[in-house]
């Protein structure tokens, strides 16, 4: 008697969110790899004149979407210190949950694989394991209590992951471009993999809170690395929401990734631009004032929240 127990309907989504018939994947012409590379090559040439010498610039998700925000915001983070706090930790805490969990063969318990997860990261010799070696008592309960909601809500939300969808957690990916941009990142979840020029891979980013455009912008840049890297584009990208319980789907095609180049040609542009200080930065006010480093010297910042003009953004993770 098969004793797994039944799938919810929200794991039956998931299931019928996931899946295609062979017949209903795209093909992508080999050649398509080479022709976005060239693309990018040819835009950032001119750019590598702006760049310090013997420096290597390294684009990722998270500096493409500061720079299409706030330019002030942008630079007062350039110079601010990074610090790790339970805010920046829980996200990579879940991560690697989700992940014990899918090779993990008794039936996964969210907390014990939160605290495995806490253990491992903590014999590191990088920040966070610095940080976990000396967060306080609170700290420490705060991480497990938001990293264990998170990782509660994946099990609760996605059926198990079986071997044979090659589920990998925190795909690296990268690029090198004039030997000068690096653009990379992870991906929080691949699943399937491509046959040839029919393309079979999801790739899948997992959101807390509400929907932001940038959501789909970070796969899109995932989508075009791994178009590039490979030679078969993803067929799906799909933001989850597990507060909520639902994806946002977007099918891959040509065009989405030439605009992904376009995205990544004009961020770096910005950002060497921005960086300069040869003009005044540009202001975007919006609910990421709040915790905005630069609020105390940006008026424009402090009228908008006066104002009360704010709406909730979905947070990653």
């Amino acid at each position: 008697m098969d004793s797994t127990p039944p799938l919810n309907p929200a794991q039956e989504e998931v299931l019928a969110q996931l899946g295609a018939p062979r017949e209903q994947r795209p093909r992508f012409d080999a050649a398509l790899r080479h022709q976005l590379r060239r693309e990018l090559d040819d835009a950032l040439e001119p750019m590598l004149a702006d760049l310090p010498a013997d420096e290597t610039m390294f684009v990722s998700k998270h500096l493409l979407g500061r720079i299409m925000g706030c330019e002030k915001r942008f630079l007062a983070e350039d110079d601010d210190q990074f610090a790790w706090s339970v805010p920046l930790a829980r996200g990579t805490i879940a991560h690697k949950a989700i992940e014990l969990s899918i090779h993990w063969r008794r039936e996964p318990d969210p907390l014990v694989l939160v605290d495995e997860s806490i253990a491992r990261l903590s014999e590191g010799i990088d920040g966070l394991a610095d940080w976990l070696q000396g967060c306080t008592e609170v700290e420490r309960a705060e991480l497990r209590a938001e990293a264990n909601d998170r990782v509660v809500k994946f099990l609760e939300c996605w059926p198990p992951l079986k071997a044979q969808w090659r589920p990998v957690t925190e795909s690296r990916l990268r690029l090198e471009l004039h030997d000068r941009f690096v653009l990379s990142g992870k991906v929080d979840l691949a699943l399937g993999q491509a046959e040839g020029d029919l393309a079979g891979k999801v790739l899948v980013d997992l959101k807390t809170g509400g929907f932001s455009p940038q959501h789909l912008d970070d796969l899109r840049f995932y989508a075009l690395i791994e178009a590039i890297r490979l030679g078969t584009p993803p067929r799906l990208l799909a933001t989850y929401y597990l507060d909520q319980g639902r994806f946002l789907p977007e099918p891959v095609t040509e065009e989405l990734l030439y605009s992904a180049v376009a995205r990544v040609v004009d961020g770096i542009e910005r950002v060497l631009d921005t960086r300069k200080r040869s003009r005044e930065p540009r202001t975007s006010p919006g609910p990421a004032c709040r915790w905005c480093v630069a609020l105390p010297d940006c008026d424009a910042g402090r009228r908008h929240l006066d104002d009360g003009d704010e709406t909730g953004l979905g947070d990653g993770w």
